[in-house]
């Protein structure tokens, strides 16, 4: 099963303070969806609203069609998955935990929770306050994971992990995604880390929606330009430059813009090596660059 999310005017307010203004959102089903933006910027109060956690201010909310705040039938087929686990108490031993989860949702998989411990070489008969903080990130995944929820959400699940265990997270969600497709966004800090699973980016910035498109368009907003760093200072002269890097007479600036058929013609000529844009820069470049 996969659902869609729709939000139309949807405001958050805290007292005086707007965390998101005025959001549309319109998520088909069966997508990855990579939430992008800077602290502050509204992610983390967005997604509890998706996950039915707090009211709108103002504004609609539907996931699959229905209203998710106050409605059971709904929320149990949202799974939201923030820093640690963000269940259970930190007496709970983790197989007493995961006990609980697969009375809370309907779409529980124990064989598979089992399955992820084991991946994550989680022990069960620990208490949650026994765990590093890594481990408490890999305990969340295993629930966000073996719920099998039509929408699952994760917010910097990864706290904590070391590489080797966020390259399995990323395998592991994508290898079960193909194998039973529902609806994921996951918000992060690791960008480039963990782009390659996105279908489609949302980028927040300031409580609105400043990006909503496919991956490959996202990034088809800048091209590298690499070559000898003359050639390519000529290149880029009049062009936005989003940064550049230099090792020895070879310089690669990154550039925002589509180039032309001219461009690219006399790039070849010149001899310059044209690229794709990291992810991270482009989105530096459209939350306001570097601070």
């Amino acid at each position: 099963m996969t659902l869609s999310i729709t939000t139309t005017g949807l405001q958050i307010r805290y007292g005086d303070t707007v965390a998101v203004d005025n959001l549309d959102l319109d998520l088909p089903g069966g997508k990855i969806y990579g939430l992008l933006g800077r602290n502050g910027a509204g992610k983390t109060s967005l997604l509890s609203v998706l996950a039915g956690f707090r009211k709108p201010s103002a504004g609609t909310v539907r996931v699959g069609g229905e209203p998710v705040f106050e409605n059971s039938g709904r929320t149990t087929q949202i799974c939201l998955i923030g820093e640690g686990s963000g269940v259970g108490d930190g007496t709970d031993k983790l197989a007493d935990v995961l006990d609980m989860v697969r009375k809370l949702r309907p779409s529980w998989d124990h064989e598979y929770a089992a399955e992820l411990m084991k991946r994550f070489a989680l022990p069960a008969r620990k208490s949650l306050s026994a765990l590093s903080r890594g481990q408490r990130s890999a305990f969340g995944v295993v629930i966000g994971l073996a719920s099998r929820a039509p929408v699952t959400m994760f917010d910097e699940a990864h706290l904590g992990m070391d590489a080797p265990t966020r390259q399995l997270f990323a395998d592991e969600l994508l290898r079960d995604y193909v194998d039973r497709p529902r609806t994921f966004v996951i918000s992060t800090h690791l960008i480039e880390e963990q782009s390659p699973i996105f279908e489609q980016v949302l980028i927040v910035h300031q409580g609105k929606l400043l990006v909503h498109e496919e991956v490959d368009e996202l990034r088809s907003r800048g091209v590298s330009v690499t070559g000898p760093a003359g050639l390519v200072d000529d290149f880029v002269f009049g062009l936005t430059v989003l940064g550049e890097e230099r090792l020895g007479p070879t310089k690669r600036a990154m550039v925002y813009g589509a180039l032309g058929e001219d461009s690219v013609r006399a790039a070849k000529t010149a001899g310059l090596e044209l690229g794709p844009v990291a992810l991270q820069d482009l989105f530096i470049h459209l939350t306001g660059g570097v601070s």
